[in-house]
């Protein structure tokens, strides 16, 4: 598993920033495939057109949203949240394994969080960390 320094995140944030804002368009499109794809009445014999090319296009962007995820698990980079395209590197600070936390429309990382905690426990990093940058 590697282990991402502020500066080494940073450096890595235009291709996740890429990867993420891809997600976070597909899972939105997804979810309005499937919001009009409840609409329909599976008994309605003059929507089942509908309804097939609906189911194709749930499962395209289902597995585009699994690809750009896949992507990211590559660069050992973890994906938490389709709402706020929230990112978790692995980190260490202060001897112990931590996240850096970033989500899309953040400039840089500057949060971090307790391995355990979530983004509820997020915290700014220490400021020697984000002039390292």
């Amino acid at each position: 598993m590697k282990h991402y320094t502020v500066d080494e995140a940073n450096r890595t944030l235009p291709l996740v920033r890429r990867i993420v804002g891809d997600i976070v368009s597909a899972h939105r499109m997804l979810l309005e495939r499937i919001d009009e794809y409840r609409t329909y009445d599976p008994k309605a014999e003059m929507l089942a057109p509908r309804r097939r090319e609906l189911e194709g296009e749930m499962q395209d962007l289902t597995d585009r949203v699994n690809e750009y995820v896949a992507e990211l698990e590559e660069i050992g980079v973890m994906f938490k949240g389709f709402e706020d395209g929230l990112v978790d590197f692995h980190g260490m600070l202060d001897g112990r394994s931590i996240f850096l936390c970033w989500k899309l429309g953040e400039p840089s990382v500057e949060w971090w969080h307790e391995v355990d905690a979530g983004f509820a426990g997020r915290r700014r990093l220490p400021a020697h960390l984000l002039s390292a940058e």
